[in-house]
Protein backbone atom coordinates (compact mmCIF):
# COMPACT_ATOMS: atom_id res chain seq x y z
CA UNK A 1 0.00 0.00 0.00
CA UNK A 2 1.19 3.49 -0.75
CA UNK A 3 -0.23 6.84 0.25
CA UNK A 4 0.81 10.16 -1.24
CA UNK A 5 0.65 12.42 -4.28
CA UNK A 6 -1.86 10.93 -6.73
CA UNK A 7 0.27 11.80 -9.81
CA UNK A 8 3.40 10.16 -8.39
CA UNK A 9 1.45 7.13 -7.17
CA UNK A 10 -0.06 6.73 -10.63
CA UNK A 11 3.48 6.37 -12.03
CA UNK A 12 4.40 3.95 -9.25
CA UNK A 13 1.35 1.85 -10.10
CA UNK A 14 2.46 1.55 -13.72
CA UNK A 15 5.99 0.47 -12.75
CA UNK A 16 4.82 -1.86 -10.00
CA UNK A 17 2.49 -3.70 -12.33
CA UNK A 18 5.46 -4.52 -14.58
CA UNK A 19 8.17 -5.43 -12.10
CA UNK A 20 6.67 -7.36 -9.22
CA UNK A 21 3.59 -9.09 -10.50
CA UNK A 22 5.31 -12.49 -10.63
CA UNK A 23 7.72 -14.46 -12.73
CA UNK A 24 6.76 -14.81 -16.39
CA UNK A 25 4.43 -17.81 -16.66
CA UNK A 26 6.50 -19.56 -19.34
CA UNK A 27 9.51 -19.52 -17.01
CA UNK A 28 7.44 -20.97 -14.19
CA UNK A 29 6.24 -23.80 -16.46
CA UNK A 30 9.81 -24.47 -17.63
CA UNK A 31 11.00 -24.61 -14.02
CA UNK A 32 8.28 -27.13 -13.15
CA UNK A 33 9.39 -29.38 -16.05
CA UNK A 34 13.04 -29.05 -15.05
CA UNK A 35 12.24 -30.09 -11.48
CA UNK A 36 10.21 -33.07 -12.72
CA UNK A 37 13.28 -34.37 -14.59
CA UNK A 38 16.01 -33.26 -12.18
CA UNK A 39 17.11 -36.80 -11.28
CA UNK A 40 17.55 -37.81 -14.93
CA UNK A 41 19.54 -34.67 -15.69
CA UNK A 42 21.69 -35.09 -12.59
CA UNK A 43 22.53 -38.71 -13.43
CA UNK A 44 23.47 -37.81 -17.00
CA UNK A 45 25.60 -34.85 -15.88
CA UNK A 46 27.37 -37.02 -13.30
CA UNK A 47 28.12 -39.65 -15.95
CA UNK A 48 29.50 -37.05 -18.36
CA UNK A 49 31.77 -35.45 -15.77
CA UNK A 50 32.98 -38.82 -14.47
CA UNK A 51 34.10 -39.71 -18.01
CA UNK A 52 35.76 -36.32 -18.48
CA UNK A 53 37.53 -36.69 -15.14
CA UNK A 54 38.78 -40.14 -16.17
CA UNK A 55 40.15 -38.75 -19.44
CA UNK A 56 41.91 -35.77 -17.86
CA UNK A 57 43.19 -37.27 -14.62
CA UNK A 58 44.10 -40.59 -16.22
CA UNK A 59 45.84 -38.90 -19.12
CA UNK A 60 47.86 -36.55 -16.95
CA UNK A 61 48.92 -39.35 -14.61
CA UNK A 62 49.95 -41.49 -17.60
CA UNK A 63 51.97 -38.55 -18.90
CA UNK A 64 53.87 -38.38 -15.61
CA UNK A 65 52.05 -35.56 -13.80
CA UNK A 66 50.74 -36.93 -10.53
CA UNK A 67 47.31 -35.45 -9.96
CA UNK A 68 44.49 -36.51 -7.66
CA UNK A 69 40.97 -36.94 -9.03
CA UNK A 70 38.48 -34.46 -7.57
CA UNK A 71 35.54 -36.01 -5.74
CA UNK A 72 32.71 -33.62 -6.54
CA UNK A 73 33.54 -30.83 -8.94
CA UNK A 74 34.28 -30.22 -12.59
CA UNK A 75 37.60 -28.58 -11.71
CA UNK A 76 40.92 -30.33 -11.32
CA UNK A 77 43.43 -28.73 -8.96
CA UNK A 78 46.82 -29.93 -10.15
CA UNK A 79 50.06 -29.29 -8.26
CA UNK A 80 52.68 -27.27 -10.09
CA UNK A 81 55.89 -29.05 -11.02
CA UNK A 82 59.52 -28.21 -11.65
CA UNK A 83 60.53 -24.64 -11.00
CA UNK A 84 57.05 -23.26 -11.72
CA UNK A 85 54.75 -21.39 -9.40
CA UNK A 86 51.04 -21.22 -10.19
CA UNK A 87 51.28 -18.09 -12.32
CA UNK A 88 54.36 -19.11 -14.28
CA UNK A 89 52.91 -22.56 -15.03
CA UNK A 90 49.62 -21.06 -16.19
CA UNK A 91 51.59 -18.68 -18.41
CA UNK A 92 53.74 -21.52 -19.80
CA UNK A 93 50.64 -23.62 -20.51
CA UNK A 94 49.20 -20.77 -22.55
CA UNK A 95 52.37 -19.74 -24.35
CA UNK A 96 53.84 -23.19 -25.02
CA UNK A 97 50.82 -25.48 -25.33
CA UNK A 98 47.91 -23.11 -26.14
CA UNK A 99 46.01 -24.30 -23.07
CA UNK A 100 44.17 -21.95 -20.73
CA UNK A 101 44.34 -22.83 -17.04
CA UNK A 102 43.82 -20.68 -13.97
CA UNK A 103 46.71 -20.01 -11.59
CA UNK A 104 45.81 -21.11 -8.10
CA UNK A 105 47.15 -17.94 -6.49
CA UNK A 106 44.15 -16.13 -7.96
CA UNK A 107 42.10 -17.88 -5.28
CA UNK A 108 44.25 -16.73 -2.39
CA UNK A 109 47.42 -17.83 -0.65
CA UNK A 110 46.34 -21.45 -0.26
CA UNK A 111 45.91 -21.71 -4.03
CA UNK A 112 49.60 -21.11 -4.65
CA UNK A 113 51.32 -24.26 -5.78
CA UNK A 114 48.36 -25.36 -7.91
CA UNK A 115 46.65 -24.60 -11.17
CA UNK A 116 42.96 -25.14 -11.81
CA UNK A 117 41.78 -26.92 -14.94
CA UNK A 118 38.13 -27.04 -16.00
CA UNK A 119 36.46 -30.20 -17.27
CA UNK A 120 33.68 -28.20 -18.90
CA UNK A 121 34.81 -29.11 -22.40
CA UNK A 122 34.26 -32.39 -24.22
CA UNK A 123 36.40 -35.50 -23.99
CA UNK A 124 38.13 -34.86 -27.32
CA UNK A 125 39.29 -31.43 -26.20
CA UNK A 126 40.53 -32.92 -22.93
CA UNK A 127 42.45 -35.61 -24.81
CA UNK A 128 43.99 -32.91 -27.00
CA UNK A 129 44.97 -30.88 -23.93
CA UNK A 130 46.57 -33.94 -22.31
CA UNK A 131 48.52 -34.67 -25.50
CA UNK A 132 49.78 -31.08 -25.68
CA UNK A 133 50.79 -31.11 -22.02
CA UNK A 134 52.59 -34.42 -22.44
CA UNK A 135 54.40 -33.29 -25.60
CA UNK A 136 55.34 -29.91 -24.12
CA UNK A 137 56.21 -30.67 -20.52
CA UNK A 138 56.69 -34.44 -20.07
CA UNK A 139 58.68 -35.70 -23.08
Amino acid sequence: MAVGNAEILNGLGKVKANIDSGIFTAIQVAAIEALKHADEVKEEANRIYAERRKVLVGGLNEAGWEVTAPLATFYLWAPVFGEYDSFSLAKAMLEKADIVVTPGNGFGESGEGYIRMAMTVGEEQLREAVARIKDTFFK
